[in-house]
């Protein structure tokens, strides 16, 4: 059984990530819905996360619950942020391959 699950976050909106993104990542591995939670920072969400106290908490949440977050390199290269993320404890890669991998072996994706 899948027991990991991958949370493709691309949704710029602070309230959406709030109550929702992390709301269900963190409760996934403290209520034991999950083993494994991922998120992964994609497309405008980089400079949110950069710019927005209130995500920069819940990342800080996150990262306590055991949640594993991690970044699209080439929109943090593009939205001049990467350094700031590897600096918050985010790992930043180059996220296309990982992904394609991801859907081509049918993993739990959840796109947001």
């Amino acid at each position: 059984m899948k027991d990991h699950l991958y949370i493709l976050w691309v949704n710029d909106n602070p309230v959406t990530a709030e109550k929702m993104v992390f709301m269900y990542g963190i409760n996934s591995l403290l209520q034991g819905w999950w083993r494994e939670v991922t998120i992964i920072i994609w497309g405008a969400t980089p400079q949110l996360v950069c710019e927005n106290e209130i995500v920069q908490e819940k990342i800080r949440e996150a990262q306590e619950a055991g949640v594993h977050l991690t970044a699209c390199k080439a929109c943090a290269d593009q939205l001049g942020v990467a350094g700031q993320l590897e600096e918050m404890g985010i790992e930043v890669i180059y996220w296309g391959e990982p992904l394609t991998r991801l859907l081509k072996n049918d993993e739990k994706l959840l796109t947001v």
